[in-house]
This record gives C-alpha cells, sequence and structure tokens, in this order.
C-alpha cells in the first residue's frame, strides 16, 4: 500500500499491449547500470503499449482543456531495484505538444512528440505513430487489431507482463521512482496485425519479424504519486 498522497491521475482506454522477447545482452547498455533486467524464462522484453489517455488532471484540479485527453504510445522494459519490479521506459511518445513541453522543464522523464492516430472502423482499430527519436532516426509503429468480447484467464506470464506499479527513471545522476496505483487488469485476447514497425530502433537486433504476444484491456484509471529518490532509506512498501 502506498502510504503517500497521490499527485496525478488519468484514464488510459483501448490499451493495446505488444511484446517481444529480446536478448539480455541488447537492453543492458540501454538502462540505468543501477537497474537490473527483470527476465521471464531467461529473456528480456520489450513492449509496446499504446493507449488514449482521458481525464488526466492533478489533484485537486478539474481536467484542464489541452491536457485532459492525447493519444500515447510507451516503450518499455522490464527492470529490477532492491526487491521491487517495474518498469523503464525509452520512450514515452504522444500527441502533445504541451504535455512534451511541461514534461522537458523538468527534463524528468522520456516524453517526445509524435504524429499519433487511433482508428475505429466498428469492432477493428488502427493506431498509427510516426515519431523522431535523438539521433532523427524515424520510428514507425502501424498496428490494426480487434478485440475478442470475452475476457481471457490470466495466467502467471499475462500477469508478469501487464501488473507493474513502479516505474524508475534517471535524471541529473540520480535515479528516481514513481509509484503507480490502479486495479488489477482486466485482459482481453486480440487478434493484432503489424503493418509497420520500426520502433526501439536503437535495439540491434530485429525482434520486430516476430509476431508479438498481444494483449487489450478496454480502460483503467490510474494513480501517480510523487518521485521518490531512491538510496533515501525509505523502507520498502
Amino acid at each position: 500500500m502506498f502510504r503517500k498522497e497521490w499527485i496525478m491521475t488519468q484514464e488510459w482506454h483501448d490499451v493495446l499491449f505488444l511484446h517481444w522477447p529480446v536478448s539480455p545482452d541488447d537492453l543492458r547498455e540501454h538502462i540505468p547500470p543501477e537497474l537490473e533486467l527483470d527476465l521471464y524464462n531467461g529473456r528480456a522484453w520489450i513492449g509496446l503499449v499504446s493507449f488514449e489517455v482521458k481525464e488526466n488532471r492533478p489533484r485537486f484540479f478539474p481536467p484542464t482543456l489541452g491536457f485532459k485527453s492525447y493519444l500515447q504510445l510507451n516503450v518499455r522494459t522490464y527492470v529490477k531495484y532492491k526487491g521491487r519490479v517495474g518498469v523503464h521506459f525509452f520512450n514515452l511518445l504522444v500527441n502533445n505538444s504541451l504535455i512534451v513541453k511541461l514534461t522537458k522543464l523538468g527534463n524528468f522523464l522520456p516524453y517526445r512528440y509524435a504524429e499519433i492516430s487511433m482508428m475505429w472502423r466498428k469492432n477493428t482499430c488502427t493506431f498509427h505513430s510516426t515519431s523522431k527519436d535523438r539521433k532523427n532516426v524515424s520510428e514507425t509503429l502501424v498496428t490494426t487489431f480487434q478485440p475478442i468480447p470475452s475476457p481471457t484467464k490470466t495466467n502467471q506470464f499475462d500477469q508478469w507482463l501487464t501488473e507493474r506499479y513502479h516505474l524508475w527513471t534517471k535524471t541529473k545522476d540520480h535515479l528516481f521512482r514513481i509509484d503507480i496505483s490502479h486495479s488489477p487488469w482486466i485482459l482481453k485476447n486480440v487478434t493484432a496485425m503489424i503493418n509497420e514497425n520500426t520502433m526501439a530502433s536503437f535495439i540491434k537486433n530485429d525482434f520486430r519479424v516476430n509476431q508479438p504476444i498481444a494483449h487489450y484491456s478496454k480502460m483503467k484509471k490510474a494513480k501517480m504519486f510523487l518521485p521518490v529518490k531512491e538510496d533515501s532509506g525509505e523502507a520498502e512498501v
């Protein structure tokens, strides 16, 4: 249980999880050295998570026009630090330039602007994201997916991929943790076709040629807590 008051809340709608196994050697140099890769059966994992953010607001404030909703694509892997397991983000891509400008003020999380669209036709969605990385390399994800209505019975691996309540980021030579609170995911099976994928171009091994493991969830409401500087002596939660 988190002991501090939350500072931000938002809803995540039409969440698509896409996961690929990769060699740990492909990722180690790209995460802070303080973190340990969290492996499953000896493999590291790259996750692309797309969704629409709604009702984004700080605590005690109503949603504000220009900030309350946008589309997002997260590029992430899974890590451990001193008994906790969670997420390290390589990129947080959003189609809202105001969000990017605000997050750049503290240079805290790797938010970047991307041209993103999400279009539904009946029960099939096409998600399209195009951006450029810090080396001006273009990265694109185009996927068409169709959720299967009935919830799936999740196994240990499904939960390992999705039930993550801590994230770590490093800035100004300091490692910080952000805790996230939400109810467990209600996952559905989904048929997903990858039309184009050049994401995570920093990984030399082309994991993208393989079909991903895909999950879908309709909506989740989450709360975020104040960042905690690691090595502060705080007890485990």
